[in-house]
């Protein structure tokens, strides 16, 4: 269907804007066309040098160095490893540790799980405050660091992702650690 009567004035300033905002799909025509031009100008004009200014493509954004994201375990794994179908592979108790003893403690113990290709962990880090204890004193210190320094960078490249055990394996005293394979 075709249009009988031009453009108004408005149709034309916006239809100038719309076409000067649309950028070409491919632009492999467009610099085949810019080169074309570029040889006609030396042709006609051999006394000046026409010089191609080439544009690097833009760079892509760095990937940064670090470690790459945790991952949840995933609700199948979860309920696998709470009904014991799936298999833990390694166990930690870091009950009566200090922080510095059990900092090095589980980067040793990820270090070797990783190694001997282990694919679930269980670290047992204790739920903390005692009933009828000080509530002046700190209590649940691993239970509060040991999630927090599996974050870390220093051990992120052992770990996929952790959670809370099921209650069968000392529910929010220990972790499910995925353990991620070694290269």
């Amino acid at each position: 269907m075709t249009r009988r009567r031009s453009l108004s004035e408005d149709e034309r300033a916006l239809w100038e804007t719309v076409t000067r905002a649309v950028a070409p799909l491919r632009r492999r025509k467009a610099k085949i066309k810019a080169i074309e031009e570029a040889e006609e100008a030396a042709v006609l004009s051999p006394a000046k040098p026409v010089r191609k200014t080439v544009t690097p493509p833009p760079a892509a954004p760095a990937k940064p160095a670090g470690p790459p994201p945790l991952a949840p375990l995933g609700r199948r794994m979860r309920q696998k490893l709470g009904r014991g179908t799936e298999q833990i592979d390694a166990r930690i108790d870091l009950h009566g540790m200090t922080q510095a003893d059990a900092h090095a403690a589980l980067a040793h113990f990820l270090r070797r799980a990783q190694h001997d290709g282990a694919r679930v962990a269980l670290v047992i880090t204790g739920k903390g405050a005692r009933p009828g204890a000080d509530p002046h004193a700190e209590r649940g210190v691993l239970k509060r660091q040991v999630p927090l320094w599996l974050e870390s960078g220093d051990l992120r490249s052992f770990v996929v992702g952790f959670e809370s055990a099921g209650v069968g394996h000392g529910g929010a005293g220990a972790l499910y650690v995925r353990v991620r394979r070694g290269r």
